[in-house]
């Protein structure tokens, strides 16, 4: 039977994608990190929605950040001396199909004319509180992700983009679960 304790990480070490052996405080292992824990937040959200009902198109565009989330996941786990194997690879990767998507999702919910003034005070209810801590899980990836050309590893800018994005996103779905 397979077991998941390899125990290759008793050292402090873990690897990146194609085999390379890092610290587990890498800033790349940082950064991929911070999209995990995003994408168990955005999870977090989930039991909140009606997946049948009126909440369908939520859970299923929740369902397709997730997607893209792990896709980004596996191209900050590349090293980047790699980074031509990973492009040429059947990886998925994030594409500007998924910014769009994001975008759009926005320009919906800003046009059914939310009201907010000012800033949030996270906790009206569970399902936005759920909502704003996925936002600020997000962000915090973002802060992750944004440091990552000063180690020297590169970022492609659809990756800055739909993280940015996808925090509009949370921000406003938690303004709409409060109404």
């Amino acid at each position: 039977m397979r077991t998941i304790a390899t125990r290759t990480g008793d050292d402090g070490s873990t690897s990146l994608l194609y085999g390379q052996r890092v610290s587990k405080d890498h800033p790349q292992i940082e950064a991929v990190g911070a999209f995990d824990e995003l994408n168990v937040a955005i999870g977090s959200v989930k039991p909140h929605l009606i997946p049948d009902g009126d909440d369908a198109a939520t859970s299923a565009l929740l369902t397709a950040v997730q997607k893209n989330l792990v896709a980004l996941m596996g191209e900050l786990a590349c090293a980047e001396s790699d980074g031509a194997r990973y492009l040429a690879s059947k990886f998925e990767r994030i594409a500007s199909d998924d910014i769009t998507r994001l975008d759009q999702a926005v320009a919906a919910l800003e046009g059914k004319g939310l009201k907010f003034d000012g800033w949030a005070t996270p906790g009206t209810n569970a399902r936005a509180a759920a909502f704003d801590g996925a936002r600020t899980t997000a962000r915090r990836a973002e802060r992750r992700l944004t440091a990552l050309p000063a180690t020297g590893r590169s970022v492609r800018p659809e990756l800055r983009q739909f993280i940015n994005r996808l925090s509009d996103l949370l921000w406003l779905l938690a303004r709409e679960s409060e109404q």
